[in-house]
């Protein structure tokens, strides 16, 4: 994933978005091709495109435009992911462009698509009945004439330029902890197409305000109150969501989810259009990023974890929607230890997480085999400090960590989510962004075989 050959374009009908070079079953390819046909919908995907590149060209907390990041892109065989994070990271939004969208064949791999500034100008003049032939991948890329003509032929050549891709390393760490938050993701209520139409042009700009609040679906339509009700969403910064004002006249829809547990934290809103639906997931404040989650540390400190995962990533082949009864069959493994090895492939960008299908699915980013400790520093800590545990009886621990002795209580049955420590990390955050590394320490302690 280092440059663009060619620039993506969109000319006589004909939008041709140029990748990078792709992960794929058959390995690196430098110049892959993941659809060749017609869009169904053209203008629901230009305008799912320019939403993307709204996201990753905005920084929500403190507003700043900033230069955009190519998302990433997954084709998965029946449908094409489209995946970025905003400047500021506290934003990640993920276009599924489905089946029903395509006239055409999908194929195979994960790369970075370029979106850029020509592009996304060209993008804004498509109308709803426009026919428009898409091409994703170099084989697509319209040519420029060259030479001279001989006759009523004329030469043809590709235009080149070349474009380094911009993949910030902060986003992998990101994509893994959005996967770990999205898993938790239950829908809450769903609103109708005029419903959700009028929430969305009610949204604050993205130069907007911080509002938070609680939102719920009433006979008049979606409202944020400063209140909780039954079946209402806490959302931190309602700004962060403007991006949907350029779908707004597309969405037949919309589903908005919040954590499992039902308390405030993570917010997630799904807009379903033609032939694709956008998803929007926002961190628990406005403030706070994807990359320093933190959310799969207690995952990550299970024994076995890495020969788990090595065997699970065997079978992956950039699947859509990924079984996890089929991977416990083949390989004898207990839900939780499938679970918890999805769970580190997500940590290298391998795995996402769909709150719609409430499964993951595969993507292939370049592998780094030390970063899950280089991405959860205190993972490493937390492993440096095991030797100076000392169980003292009934769920209470003492880590000895530098001059000073902190206590922890733990109760393996229970997990992290219930552990406590005497450190300024915990009384800072508790455990909404992971466990501090003296309580990652206790339960590497505990669940290390002897």
């Amino acid at each position: 994933m280092r440059t663009f050959t060619y620039p993506s374009q969109l000319t006589d009908g004909n939008l041709a978005l140029a990748l990078a070079t792709a992960l794929t079953p058959e390995g690196i390819d430098p110049s892959p091709n993941f659809f060749s046909g017609f869009a169904v919908y053209p203008q629901a995907l230009a305008r799912g495109l320019l939403t993307l590149a709204d996201v990753t060209s905005t920084r929500y907390f403190h507003y700043t435009p900033v230069s955009q990041r190519d998302p990433v892109l997954s084709a998965q065989g029946n449908r094409l992911r489209a995946e970025c994070f905003s400047a500021c990271n506290g934003v990640h939004a993920r276009l599924d462009l489905l089946e029903s969208g395509f006239d055409g064949r999908i194929a195979l791999g994960t790369t970075n698509v370029d979106i850029g500034m020509e592009l996304r100008t060209a993008l804004t003049r498509i109308r709803q009945e426009d026919r428009l032939r898409v091409d994703i991948g170099s084989g697509g890329l319209t040519v420029l004439p060259v030479g001279k003509p001989a006759g009523n032929l004329i030469q043809m050549g590709k235009s080149v330029q070349e474009r380094p891709v911009q993949m910030p390393d902060r986003w992998i760490r990101a994509l893994g902890n959005a996967a770990a938050i999205h898993r938790r993701m239950t829908p809450v209520f769903t609103v109708n197409g005029s419903q959700a139409q009028v929430f969305v042009a009610s949204l604050p700009a993205a130069t907007g305000k911080n509002l938070s609040g609680w939102l719920t679906c009433t006979p008049a339509g979606v409202k944020l109150t400063p209140r909780r009700s039954p079946s209402a969403v806490f959302v931190s910064g309602l700004h962060r969501l403007s991006a949907l004002k350029r779908l707004m006249t597309h969405i037949s829809g919309m589903t908005f989810y919040a954590p499992s547990e039902g308390e405030p934290g993570a917010f997630m809103a799904e807009a379903l259009l033609p032939g694709a639906r956008l998803t929007l997931s926002l961190t628990a404040e406005a403030w706070q990023g994807y990359s320093g989650e933190g959310s799969l540390l207690e995952s990550l400190a299970k024994p076995d974890v890495l020969e788990d995962a090595e065997s699970i990533r065997s079978g992956l082949a950039f699947d859509a929607l990924i079984d996890e009864n089929l991977f416990g069959r083949q390989w004898a493994m207990n839900p939780d230890r499938v679970q918890t090895a999805l769970g580190l492939l997500a940590v290298s960008g391998k795995l996402g997480y769909d709150a719609h299908d409430q499964a993951y699915f595969h993507r292939e980013l370049p592998d780094d085999p030390d970063r899950v400790l280089k991405d959860n520093p205190r993972l490493a800590a937390a492993r440096k400090l095991v030797d100076t545990v000392r169980h003292l009886g009934n769920h209470k621990y003492v880590v000895r960590s530098g001059d000073a002795d902190y206590p922890v209580t733990y109760d393996p049955a229970q997990g992290t989510g219930s552990a406590t420590c005497a450190c300024t990390w915990y009384l800072n955050h508790q455990n909404s962004r992971g466990p501090c590394k003296h309580i990652l320490a206790v339960q590497l302690r505990e669940e290390e075989p002897s």
